[in-house]
């Protein structure tokens, strides 16, 4: 907590989280708690998690096997949906099919990230003999990589899905599509997590003031169209937009029974692929 007592939050300057905690982050909702926001790529939200910095985090679902001691899952906030997984991109036209990576180099933007299991599981299944070596590269950095050859291929995530043409590169596979179809369930993306030591009241608090958080930006759009673009690193407004509608849904109100299902089924899955640890009972549970 500050020296103010405001709670400390961090997460990304991409337009759904700033879009869906604009109105927590200017003290619009009543009777929330106060928070000090800190501006971070999932990344380096992901490594505060770890070493139990701050009170409140977006974090990508990956890392809750490592985190849920300390920290609690929150119902609402995050980013899960459909048709909007992360892509591997190429700059030749391939087959469509994992068998163009086979021993390839392939650029990604974390190994603690939602897109790196997803990619795993999606190459256990689809790459014969998998890929060759995986280069962490900072988000941005990705695709100038791929369409200038320093890599074979490139795992990118956001608005990357709808911008990616412009850097001349083309689309092997879509990880969320392989997900979908392989479990009938949503894309979990990224996780609000907070301070299991905030005891439960202070959860409870958090979590219901999140919820109004996005109902009034769905309730009114235009009132955070100046701090979603002011964070938003020069994106065209109409990308802005297309972010927000693909991954601002439903599941940010409340995760519901699908979207614990999702999250349940993707770290059960990639524990069985020894990519992170196994989740304890109840460890999900709020």
């Amino acid at each position: 907590m500050s020296e103010t007592g405001a709670l400390r939050i961090a997460y990304s300057p991409c337009p759904n989280d700033t879009f869906v905690f604009h109105a927590l982050a200017h003290g619009l909702v009543p009777d929330a708690p106060d928070v000090d926001v800190t501006f971070a790529d999932i990344d380096i939200t992901n490594g505060m998690a770890e070493r139990g910095e701050l009170d409140v985090l977006k974090v990508s679902y990956a890392v809750l096997p490592y985190v849920l001691d300390e920290y609690a899952l929150l119902p609402g906030g995050g980013a899960l949906g459909r048709g909007c997984g992360p892509l591997v991109l190429t700059a030749e036209e391939g087959s469509g099919k994992g068998a163009d990576l086979s021993g390839r180099t392939v650029a990604v933007p974390s190994e603690r990230s939602t897109a790196y299991l997803l990619f795993r599981l999606w190459a256990a299944a689809e790459v014969p003999g998998g890929v060759g070596e995986i280069v962490v590269l900072p988000f941005h950095e990705i695709m100038p990589a791929v369409r200038d050859g320093r890599v074979d291929a490139g795992l990118v995530i956001h608005e990357a899905r709808f911008t990616y043409q412009n850097y001349g590169l083309h689309k092997l596979a879509d990880m969320g599509e392989h997900w979908e179809q392989t479990t009938g369930l949503p894309i979990p993306l990224g996780a609000i997590i907070a301070k299991r030591s905030l005891g439960e009241d202070r959860l409870g608090e958090l979590a219901g003031a999140i919820h109004t958080s996005v109902h009034m930006a769905w309730d009114d759009p235009d009132a955070s169209r100046s701090y979603v673009m002011e964070h938003a690193q020069e994106m065209d407004p109409a990308v802005a937009d297309q972010h927000i509608g693909l991954y601002v849904n439903e599941f940010t109100s409340a995760l519901g029974e699908d979207g614990y299902a999702a999250i349940r089924g993707l770290l059960t899955r990639a524990a069985a692929e020894g990519l992170v640890p196994p989740l304890g009972p109840g460890a999900l549970d709020f």
